[in-house]
């Protein structure tokens, strides 16, 4: 089969939704498919005029963009409808997944439909609650009719929990399918946790770590997780606070918060290191689909405090893999109480650990060629009865 992967995201962009769908477009090419990326062009692309490369053996075609404000380093696809038109009429694919929702998104929606080409969307971000983190709450409405609107137009809506596919029935989204998440239990493991990274955090075997991994951004909701840890620090001032990743709320954290630890991006190894040396995973964040970094924090054997939604309700038992709350009072009691208890901590580490060795990214790869070459079966059966 062939099949084009269409995303405004893509490493060495790190963020969720450029990790997930790297590992599905590789996923399909390791079962054997052909497989093409289109994405706008980053800064350390060649300039080719023909829009045209290979990343490993992914083909890829690079489209216009511009930079993404308040995010540096991000940018977002300009409409392409008829140049990508133009390309699938050449190299027609059996199946098109759009990834994002912006401009290039819509436009490879809109060309695949004239085109009678099957279309999957995936919904990774729930921009209408990024309206309220942005001082925008009477947008919600607004915004959840435009996600809706895009992604009516679809063969199929995928989705990585239940909770999600419920509500966005209930909200008028149609032909919405579950398509699991998995985690690299290999890379990610309790097997990398290193003491002498540890003592440059300053922190000794005992020292409570607590950790968080992520954009550092206004829709995180990273203010509830400085109370925490300021909580757990009025009982034990040892305690040390480290932050992996970056974005535009950084450089205000670290004035208000010297003592914080700031790691920057960190990728494959690295992350796994840095992940595995903490003790316990602070994951605030409301705005999240899904929130791979649940399932990294569980891999890499950590008790995780999050709130009862997305990967933290599908995958993280209450009380044995860590604490799912429902409030913010709940968020702050509940890691106050395990970062004072290290024996538990350590057996939640373990129970999370033992709880995600069943998730196999090559199942996930397996489930999406399925739905995707359903979707090419359809369409062609489709077409012959319309012949």
């Amino acid at each position: 089969m062939r099949y084009a992967v269409v995303t405004e995201t893509w490493p060495p962009e790190i963020n969720g939704v450029a990790l997930t769908v790297q590992a599905l477009a590789h996923g399909l090419l390791v079962r054997g498919h052909a497989v093409e990326v289109v994405r706008p062009r980053q800064p350390g692309d060649h300039d080719d005029p023909a829009g045209e490369r290979s990343d490993g053996a992914l083909a890829t075609l690079l489209m216009r963009g511009a930079a993404l404000p308040r995010y540096p380093g991000l940018r977002f696809g300009l409409p392409a409808m008829r140049t990508l038109g133009q390309h699938w009429r050449q190299a027609r694919p059996d199946a098109v997944y759009v990834a994002t929702e912006g401009p290039l998104g819509w436009s490879a929606a809109r060309a695949a439909a004239r085109l009678g080409i099957p279309v999957a969307t995936g919904l990774h971000t729930r921009f209408d609650q990024y309206m309220r983190d942005y001082g925008m709450p009477w947008l919600e409405g607004t915004a959840l009719a435009w996600m809706r609107r895009f992604h009516n137009r679809a063969d199929a809506t995928l989705v990585p929990t239940l909770e999600l596919g419920r509500f966005l029935r209930a909200h008028g989204f149609e032909r919405v399918v579950r398509l699991a998440r998995a985690v690299d239990t290999a890379q990610l493991s309790p097997e990398r946790r290193d003491d002498a990274l540890r003592a440059r955090w300053g922190a000794g075997p005992d020292t409570p770590i607590a950790i968080h991994v992520g954009r550092i951004a206004p829709e995180k909701n990273l203010a509830l997780a400085v109370r925490a840890f300021r909580a757990i620090g009025r009982q034990r001032p040892d305690a040390r606070f480290v932050w992996v990743g970056d974005g535009p709320a950084r450089d205000a954290l670290a004035r208000e918060n010297p003592d914080f630890i700031f790691c920057g991006v960190q990728r494959g190894a690295e992350l796994a290191r840095h992940f595995a040396s903490g003790d316990l995973f602070l994951f605030p964040s409301l705005s999240e689909t899904f929130g791979n970094v649940t399932l990294e924090s569980m891999a890499s054997g950590l008790a995780t405090v999050a709130f009862d939604t997305g990967a933290a309700r599908e995958h993280l038992q209450h009380q044995v893999h860590g604490a799912l709350v429902a409030d913010e009072s709940g968020f702050i009691d509940e890691a106050v109480r395990l970062a004072g208890d290290h024996d538990r901590l350590r057996a939640m580490g373990r129970a999370a650990r033992a709880a995600v060795l069943k998730l196999r990214p090559e199942q996930v790869a397996a489930e999406f060629d399925a739905l995707l070459a359903g979707l090419a079966r359809q369409g062609d059966r489709d077409a012959a009865l319309a012949a």
